[in-house]
């Protein structure tokens, strides 16, 4: 599972959103984005669908994720 303290995009706080992860600033969960992705919208679309997330955080979240597959594995 993907470690996303360390992604400054997003932030857990007990009690909002049952502690999901979600896009720092907002209440939309991280894992939405990618359930985005894999039913085929666009970055463009989710971002439409969720104004109070920037494309910038979108792409913090997407380079984590990025650096989390390219790691080695511990």
């Amino acid at each position: 599972m993907l470690d996303w303290s360390q992604c400054p995009a997003v932030e857990r706080i007990p009690g909002k959103v049952s502690g999901e992860w979600l896009f720092k600033g907002t209440r939309v969960p991280v894992k939405t984005l990618f359930e985005y992705l894999e039913n085929d919208y666009s970055v463009e679309e989710f971002v439409e669908c969720f104004p109070s997330v920037s494309r910038d955080l979108v792409n913090k979240v997407l380079e984590r994720s990025e650096q989390a597959l390219l790691s080695p594995a511990a």
